[in-house]
């Protein structure tokens, strides 16, 4: 079996430490042997964990020249276990540490992998945060107030994607657990064939974290790639609902979908379903009838997605949803908005995410992306397709889109024309464009003779604060007009 995804750049680090001249690093730690001194053993521990990327014991290297020594079996179960247990015991945060016995320069080894901490300063546990250690000049020293303020500075708290989502597994049981197969897919990459280098693309991925006994699946890992969540008990509310409702209220359910898969793995699986179910109208391409569905396919990914990604995994028994209606769909996800983000200001902003691994992730797999022009995308499918505006609404602990199905001008709302005239405005602005009455003529499809129709409807847009003229000088025939902020 291959090396453990940290052995390779131990091995680095300590023939640097060994040649031209042999010399400790802050990285790399010597020692011939187990001390007897565990509250030096401690502070060694408390130093790598507050060590950028961490830090390496190596067991069978004599610190005064560097010359190596085999470590006998008995001595690494006694010097692992030892560690292990000062790790968990004696050390705040606990620390998770690993090993492995390797052979170099033909001699055995072992190595013991101390990870960077990230929430700063790593001290003794029941003591304050200035019992702290620090790696200076290949050596461990206390740490100095300056120091303990620097760390502090460096101290960021884990996320809730870094999080476990799975207990401990072997290797081979925690990647079964995941479709693999598909993220690679996603990333347009070949799929490693060894165990060991598919653990190690994982783990890089942030999809496992290793344990010096096992690994564990992250939230992210879960979330995105589980081939069933409810294998996972604290993100089994979060799969996604499809609910198709009789009608245009909730009174009378048609059938309700609970999907299996996580997010990524199933995205593909899950727009194929709506696509069945959304119903359709019949038009006439090339001299052929085609059924073509009455939503426009990149609004339903970028909703779905912009559902699943801004959720609020923290708040629990809820999980994103899509409700069908004959004459709408809803896109509801649990969390309102970000501080400070207003509901008629979210298209073309710049983009912000609670779950910042996960919005990377579904870009780097192509199913969306992080620029702000999702909504952006959206807005110009529905006017292409000729629905209503789509609505933004943020709910007492959740956040909703909505998006209708065609309707004429005629039939449209006041305040729904009023809208449509607003996010016309900005999709025009966004493109360097100013919108004038042809453009709103074009955006409802009407006809020249209808002008008056949308002269009326611009006047009642700019009386309700909508929208602005760009130039208050010219006539109003040939007039532009700015969204309201801009």
């Amino acid at each position: 079996m291959a090396s453990k995804y940290w052995v390779t750049n131990a091995l680095t680090c300590l023939e640097e430490s060994l040649s031209p001249v042999p010399h400790e690093t802050n990285e790399i730690d010597w020692k011939i042997s187990l001390s007897d001194n565990k509250e030096r053993l401690i502070e060694h521990l408390i130093a790598f964990a507050n060590n950028p990327n961490g830090g390496y014991l190596a067991f069978g290297i004599r610190d005064d020249d560097g010359h190596l020594e085999t470590v006998d079996q008995e001595s690494v179960a006694t010097i692992a276990n030892t560690l292990a247990n000062l790790g968990r015991e004696a050390v705040e945060p606990p620390l998770v540490i690993d090993h492995s016995v390797v052979e170099f320069r033909n001699v055995s080894i072992l190595m013991v992998s101390i990870p960077e901490q990230r929430n700063k300063p790593v001290h003794r546990r029941g003591k304050s945060v200035e019992e702290a250690w620090i790696r200076s000049g290949g050596t461990t020293r206390k740490a100095s107030r300056q120091d303990v303020g620097a760390l502090m500075l460096n101290s960021t708290a884990p996320r809730w994607e870094e999080l476990r989502a799975s207990s401990l597994m072997p290797l081979e049981l925690a990647i079964d657990s995941l479709d693999i197969e598909t993220i690679a897919k996603l990333l347009q990459k070949p799929l490693p064939t060894e165990v060991s280098e598919q653990a190690n693309w994982l783990i890089a991925e942030g999809i496992l974290t290793p344990d010096g006994r096992g690994y564990y699946v992250t939230n992210f890992g879960a979330v995105a790639a589980a081939r069933k969540l409810e294998q996972f008990p604290t993100l089994e509310r979060k799969r996604i609902r499809v609910i198709r409702y009789r009608g245009t209220n909730k009174v009378e359910t048609i059938d309700e979908l609970l999907g299996q898969r996580g997010y990524a793995a199933g995205f593909e699986g899950l727009i194929g379903y709506l696509k069945r179910m959304l119903p359709h109208s019949e038009v006439i391409q090339q001299s052929l009838r085609q059924e073509v569905s009455i939503y426009p396919e990149i609004a339903l990914r970028e909703l779905i997605a912009n559902s699943l990604i801004h959720q609020d995994f923290t708040i629990s028994g809820a999980g994103p949803m899509v409700e069908i209606f004959d004459d709408r769909i809803e896109f509801t996800n649990p969390g309102s908005l970000l501080p400070g983000k207003r509901p008629d200001r979210l298209i073309g902003t710049t983009p912000e995410s609670r779950n910042e691994m996960l919005a990377s992730a579904f870009r780097r797999y192509r199913i969306c992306e992080e620029r702000g022009t999702g909504f952006q995308k959206v807005v110009q499918s529905v006017e292409l397709f000729g629905l209503p505006p789509i609505l933004f609404s943020s709910l007492e602990n959740a956040f909703r889109v909505t998006l209708y199905a065609p309707r004429k001008f005629v039939d449209m709302s006041q305040s729904e024309r009023i809208e449509a005239c607003y996010q016309h405005a900005v999709l025009l602005y966004l493109s360097s464009q100013t919108m004038t009455n042809s453009t709103l003529r074009e955006r409802f499809k009407l006809h020249e003779k209808q002008r008056n129709q949308i002269t009326n409807l611009i006047g009642d847009a700019v009386a309700a604060g909508r929208i602005k003229r760009k130039d208050s000088g010219s006539g109003n025939k040939f007039a532009e007009y700015l969204p309201y902020w801009a």
